[in-house]
């Protein structure tokens, strides 16, 4: 039971952490220790702990409230408690709170020992498939078979170095994913450079990602490293891939086939070795399909394709993702325990949440500020539930003259692309100035269509 089983040891004792070590150590575990909640906190996240035993009081945040902390991230974590004599009411309303068992100071070894190996014979490690937290590195996973399916695919492809693609809809957590690759890549002690494709200018992009050389053009007064240089031994993670120009995907193409860059007005060429991550919430395939992305390098970004399902799609895991966002922020603000009324509940768990997690972050901020009496109504959450009141899709008066007909097509382009003018327009397959003028001509607010 004890062959190489991880324990963590918090104490704010280093004498009582150096017993603790010896003994355990000396019982064949792997042993970790923190001096302070929050580098236990730590631990936790990047360690597959079997137990972890804790003391009671320690300065700043003590045991308790460690455990209060834990309990919303690592549910299944058993937890033992180490206890003066004078505070053996406290463990024991730590066992009503959620702890396995406690011993206290000074404790006997062998009982020490004898008490783990009996609360992991009853708490026994989770299998790979069920060692992830609710959060973890950053992503939350959540806990419903998608995600859990997910993990494992992410830490398997992680250890490779294979170029993988990632696909999500805006708010799911795509850059997330691509860290927490990286973390977990043999890459993980290298660079890891971030380019976002969607917002960098086109004609900006290519000395961004490649460099340039001085005097290569107007106002190139120096050399300038590109990111992909800047990447090289390390990641290299491409955000809104699906928005490049035709003449970047070709240079980006090239190097992916042969792992050489040429900075703008150079004459060399420099051998890079990076890993490529890619992110779009974008369908490549219909982009294939209308010849606006190459097919060629789709199938270079997509060795490995992951898919990060959207939050409607997972709804078991909505409420616990707002319950640890209204711990997590109830803290950050320094404002009382806060709940969720049923009505909140069932608000939360029947919304569409188009802007994903990134949005119930945001709503469930907006409801611990706004609420009274610390309980958080569904109108706390300043939720979009009846999306676009002021220009909706379909209404009733539009009549049917040709002016209102094509009203309400820009009107559902616009609903399709999140608001995006340009995207609008090729989906109508106008000109962005035709857009622009209608947008103008018909009083139309995009801004109000943006998740």
């Amino acid at each position: 039971m004890t062959e190489q089983l991880q324990i963590l040891i918090v104490d704010d004792d280093p004498n009582i952490l150096e017993v603790l070590n010896a003994r355990l150590t000396a019982a064949n575990f792997h042993v970790h220790k923190a001096k302070n909640a929050q580098s236990a906190i730590q631990l936790l996240k990047q360690k597959p702990i079997a137990l972890m035993i804790s003391d009671i009081k320690m300065p700043a945040m003590g045991g308790m409230d460690l455990l209060s902390r834990i309990k919303q991230t690592f549910p299944n974590l058993p937890v033992m408690f180490l206890t003066a004599y004078g505070t053996i009411p406290g463990a024991v309303n730590a066992l009503k709170q959620g702890a396995v068992d406690y011993i206290s100071k000074p404790f006997d070894g062998r009982q020490l020992i004898a008490k783990i190996n009996d609360i992991l014979t009853k708490n026994p490690p989770p299998r790979e498939s069920q060692n992830f937290s609710l959060i973890q590195d950053d992503f939350y996973w959540g806990k419903s078979p998608a995600m859990k399916e997910l993990y494992l695919v992410t830490k398997k492809v992680a250890a490779s170095n294979a170029n993988i693609l990632i696909l999500g809809e805006s708010g799911v957590g795509k850059e997330c994913i691509a860290k927490f690759i990286h973390h977990y890549s043999l890459k993980k002690d290298q660079p890891y450079i971030v380019v976002d494709c969607g917002s960098t200018p086109a004609g900006i992009l290519e000395s961004e990602l490649f460099g340039h050389m001085k005097g290569s053009f107007t106002h190139a007064v120096q050399d300038k490293t590109g990111l992909i240089e800047a990447a090289d031994k390390g990641t290299l993670f491409l955000d809104e891939i699906g928005n490049i120009s035709q003449d970047m995907q070709s240079r980006l193409l090239r190097f992916l086939e042969d792992k050489k860059i040429r900075r703008v007005g150079a004459i060399k060429e420099t051998n890079i070795d990076c890993r490529v991550l890619s992110a779009t919430n974008a369908d490549l395939s219909a982009d294939i399909e209308k010849g606006s992305f190459r097919q060629d390098l789709y199938y270079r970004l997509k060795v490995v394709t992951l898919t990060i399902p959207p939050l409607r799609k997972r709804r078991e895991d909505i409420l616990a993702l707002a319950n640890f966002f209204v711990n997590k922020y109830t803290g950050q603000h320094n404002l009382p325990k806060v709940t969720l009324t049923d009505n909140t509940c069932k608000l939360l768990e029947n919304y569409s949440w188009p802007g994903n997690i990134r949005e119930l972050k945001n709503a469930m901020e907006a409801g611990i500020i706004l609420c009274k009496n610390n309980k958080i109504q569904p109108s706390d959450l300043q939720l979009e539930t009846t999306k676009k009141q002021t220009t909706p899709i379909f209404e009733d008066n539009l009549g049917f003259s040709i002016e209102d007909s094509e009203k309400n097509t820009i009107i559902r382009a616009l609903d399709k692309t999140n608001g995006i003018q340009k995207d609008a327009a090729e989906l109508l397959k106008i000109s962005k100035r035709s857009m622009h003028y209608k947008i103008q001509k018909y009083d139309i607010k995009t801004s109000e269509f943006k998740n």
